[in-house]
């Protein structure tokens, strides 16, 4: 299993952040660069939850987001991947921080092929400073 941690600034307020990570509208895959419509579906929509899959051709994974209005917290459980197979997933913890927020990131994957454990092993090494490049244009991070 791999663990990745890292955070980052956004100008946004925390409520702001929050309505774009669980913003699962057609203009989803123009907003985020790890995202193309063609590998963008929702499977379910609920007021605190949502079942999507999104990605690329490359990676793409089905997930379930959770989250609570008004709160400060967004859980997504990988049910599928391309990848990494089921299991892992990501957490976003939103913290106020000057007149924007702190987004505290946690990657966990769980390989389950010979590749998966191999890209895994490097995820540490490269994920967080990609990571927070390709959320830094969808989040107003700096």
């Amino acid at each position: 299993m791999a663990v990745v941690r890292f955070h980052l600034v956004s100008s946004l307020v925390p409520s702001d952040v929050l309505a774009v990570l669980t913003d699962f509208g057609p203009s989803r895959a123009a907003s985020w660069p790890t995202i193309d419509a063609d590998h963008f579906e929702v499977h379910g929509l609920g007021d605190t939850w949502a079942e999507v899959t999104e990605g690329t051709a490359a990676a793409w994974e089905r997930a379930r987001y959770e989250w609570q209005p008004g709160g400060d917290t967004v859980t997504i459980t990988t049910l599928d991947s391309k990848l990494f197979g089921a299991g892992g997933g990501w957490v976003f913890r939103l913290t106020p921080e000057g007149a924007g927020t702190r987004v505290d990131v946690e990657l966990t994957r769980t390989p389950g092929s010979f590749k998966g454990k191999v890209l895994a092993s490097l995820l540490p090494l490269a994920a967080p400073a990609s990571l927070r490049k390709s959320f830094s244009g969808p989040l107003q991070a700096a």
